[in-house]
């Protein structure tokens, strides 16, 4: 909501006033515009869904050989830049 704001009055009044007002850091601010498209949430978030059909479908595609980490390199092979502890939690949800 802070950014949103910085965001929505950044031709009103200055960046680093309206982040010290606040009590954010200008840089948190620009980092997370950098990070986010114009509507919506950060680029490099993938839903859990999404990630969970590409897992089965490498798994599948491997006949189910891969553990996590395989199967984390194979994303990574694919450009899908996921947290590792994430990966694992997921397979373990759905008995990956």
């Amino acid at each position: 909501m802070k950014y949103k704001f910085i965001a929505h009055n950044r031709r009103h009044w200055p960046v680093s006033v309206v982040c010290e007002v606040l009590e954010v850091s200008p840089s948190g601010y620009h980092q997370r515009r950098q990070h986010t498209t114009q509507d919506g949430p950060p680029r490099r978030w993938v839903s859990n869904d999404a990630l969970l059909a590409q897992v089965k479908a490498i798994h599948t595609q491997v006949k189910g050989e891969y553990g996590w980490p395989r199967l984390w390199k194979e994303l990574l092979t694919q450009g899908v830049r996921v947290d590792k502890d994430r990966l694992r939690k997921l397979m373990a949800q759905h008995g990956i």
